[in-house]
C-alpha cells in the first residue's frame, strides 16, 4: 500500500517537471541540473514541507559531494539511465530507471554521477523538510 502510494507521488512529481514554472536552483555541481518542481506545505503536519527536485546528469556527469538540510528526509527514485550513489561510508551503488533510495537528516552524499559516459540520466528527490530551510544543498 504505502509503495503504491509512494509510486503516486512520484509519478505526479515527475510530470510536474514538465510545468512551464519550474525554476533552477543555485548548484555548484559539474554538469548537474537541478531544478525544483515541487513545494507544498504539508497541511497535517506544521512546519514541514514536501518538496520535489528534478536532478538532470549529462553522460559523464557528477555533482560534487553534498550534505542537505539537517531536517531533510530525502526519497530519490531514478528517473532515466543509471546514477552511482554513496552515502555516508556505505559502497557505491547503481541504481538503475524505476529503482530508488533514501537518505537520512545528516547523511552525507560522497558520490552521486551519471552511471553512463554516453548516456543522460534523471532522478527525481523528494524532500521531507521543515519549511524554513530553504537551502536543500551544501557542498562539502
Amino acid at each position: 500500500m504505502v509503495k503504491s502510494v509512494l509510486t503516486a507521488a512520484f509519478t505526479a512529481l515527475a510530470l510536474t517537471a514538465a510545468v512551464a514554472n519550474a525554476h533552477d536552483l543555485k548548484t555548484t555541481d559539474k554538469d548537474a541540473k537541478v531544478t525544483l518542481v515541487y513545494d507544498h506545505e504539508l497541511p497535517n503536519v506544521p512546519g514541514k514541507s514536501i518538496r520535489g527536485v528534478l536532478v538532470e546528469y549529462g553522460p559523464g556527469g557528477y555533482s560534487s559531494a553534498h550534505t542537505h538540510a539537517t531536517s531533510a528526509f530525502i526519497y530519490a527514485t531514478v528517473l532515466e539511465g543509471e546514477i552511482k550513489s554513496q552515502v555516508n561510508d556505505g559502497p557505491v551503488k547503481t541504481y538503475r530507471a524505476g529503482e530508488s533510495f533514501s537518505e537520512l537528516p545528516g547523511d552525507r552524499h560522497g558520490v552521486s554521477s551519471n552511471g553512463s559516459e554516453t548516456k543522460p540520466a534523471k532522478l527525481l528527490a523528494v524532500f521531507v523538510v521543515d519549511t524554513d530551510q530553504q537551502e536543500l544543498t551544501f557542498p562539502q
